[in-house]
């Protein structure tokens, strides 16, 4: 049984509470481990919340529903910490650069991104990342604009979730950068697409791709979906640069998924 630092966080400061059995049996242990009698802990719990409505002091889940569908990866990837996914910031612009290995691998992906608190007390950004091939090892995080915080990887859905910190609590309107890379160890799944998914307007979104010089991809195209069960819209190709890589930047970046795709020319076979 493992809770996150970060819904403990939330329990802490009453921006959520224990509902599901899992979390309720973590209360239980955190009697055990306080010395606490059993049930102190237990009555502070309030009734059960609604789900889905905008309320006072929570999110509004409409956006994220719109976009993830329910019963998400994502809402599963974060547990009952999704009702309050990112709900103090939002993104305002952000920068990708992802790295396709020889093996036709996505083996690395840079994030630079500038987000704004929407309200005082913003300490983190939480990023949800679903891998190609969960089993690769080793999976790394590295921070050079902010601090890593919490790491939780499942390879059961296939994802990767980290806390961000800005390293201080925000002010409502103030801006801060992050800068993070996610690097996955040699995996023989192959990369074709890469996205990002947004629930505001973005003020620019930029996707670039670097492909080994010794496997250019045979095609890319770039693509816009309005959910995630929705089908390619705007599928057009783009053309690979002097230096096999490939960009993505749209005029407008409204909500939903941006991303590019790529096609492999037939694998060689070696000679007989």
């Amino acid at each position: 049984m493992t809770i996150s630092l970060a819904t403990l966080s939330y329990w802490q400061r009453g921006r959520s509470q224990p509902e599901q059995a899992r979390s309720l049996h973590a209360v239980d242990a955190l009697e055990t481990i306080l010395d606490l009698p059993t049930g102190a802990l237990r009555s502070l719990v309030g009734p059960r919340r609604p789900r889905g409505g905008a309320l006072p002091g929570r999110q509004d889940l409409t956006a994220s529903y719109r976009l993830f569908g329910r019963d998400s990866v994502i809402e599963r990837a974060l547990g009952e910490s999704f009702a309050h996914f990112n709900e103090d910031i939002t993104s305002l612009l952000m920068h990708e650069t992802v790295r396709v290995d020889e093996n036709r691998c996505i083996r690395e992906t840079n994030v630079r991104q500038v987000v704004r608190a929407t309200r005082d007390g913003a300490d983190r950004l939480t990023a949800v990342h679903c891998l190609d091939d969960p089993t690769a090892h080793p999976v790394d995080v590295s921070v050079r604009c902010g601090g890593l915080g919490a790491v939780r990887l499942s390879p059961e859905l296939g994802s990767l979730v980290a806390d961000i910190l800005f390293g201080r609590e925000l002010v409502k309107n103030e801006t801060v950068l992050i800068d993070y890379t996610i690097s996955v160890g040699p995996s023989e799944v192959v990369s074709t697409h890469h996205e990002r998914r947004t629930r505001v307007n973005l003020r620019e979104y930029l996707l670039h791709v670097y492909f080994h010089p010794s496997a250019p991809p045979a095609s890319c195209h770039r693509y816009f979906r309005e959910n995630i069960s929705a089908e390619r819209l705007n599928n057009h190709r783009i053309p690979l640069d002097a230096s096999n890589t490939a960009h993505v930047l749209p005029v407008k970046c409204s909500p939903g998924i941006h991303g590019m795709s790529w096609e492999w020319p037939p694998a060689t076979r070696p000679p007989v």
